[in-house]
């Protein structure tokens, strides 16, 4: 009776640790998950803010600016017709609006945009820190968000924690993309 008591003791003991084990993991695997997810999505935004072009019905190609937003026109899709993009926050959320423009004479209604979410868990607006920084070709961040046709070169920064609350603690993602096709002449 006694052995059959310290077996069911140590079995229960263990079964303990190996459920809380995997707990703790299970939170670390699903943060390296977030992690690489943002990072696959940061690429991709880079991508498309490197590829920035006029769109099809001439507009210059930044659209608007802000820390947590950043629109502007490029062919996202490699399809040779210039889409409105536009990266925003909302809530935890990194999304990315598309909106193709009309056969004929082109036309981007934001009524067409689609949407679809980028990244989970983003934390910037707890920390208080931009997504977006925007510079001039000479170097020297925009103060003001007024001149779209000073922007240059986009750095971008996104946090990620998918528990505040619980470690590991958040994880900073940056990156950094020059504007490739604008003219200088203007």
């Amino acid at each position: 009776m006694v052995a059959i008591g310290i077996f069911t003791l140590t079995l229960v003991s263990v079964t303990s640790a190996i459920i809380a084990f995997y707990r703790g993991n299970a939170f670390a695997i699903e943060q390296s998950f977030a992690v690489a997810n943002a990072g696959r999505s940061m690429e991709i935004l880079v991508r498309d803010i490197r590829e920035a072009i006029y769109s099809d019905e001439g507009s210059y190609p930044v659209v608007a600016i802000a820390t947590s937003s950043f629109t502007f026109y490029s062919d996202i899709d490699r399809d040779d017709s210039v889409e409105l993009t536009r990266y925003y926050i909302d809530g935890t959320s990194l999304l990315k609006g598309t909106t193709n423009a009309t056969s004929g004479t082109p036309v981007y209604d934001p009524a067409n945009e689609i949407i679809q979410v980028v990244s989970d868990d983003i934390r910037n607006w707890e920390q208080d820190v931009p997504v977006f920084r925007y510079f001039d070709d000479t170097g020297v961040e925009l103060g003001g968000f007024t001149s779209v046709t000073d922007v240059a070169f986009v750095e971008v920064t996104v946090i990620v924690n998918i528990n505040p609350a619980r470690a590991p603690n958040e994880f900073t993602l940056r990156s950094s993309a020059t504007l490739r096709n604008l003219k200088t002449n203007l």
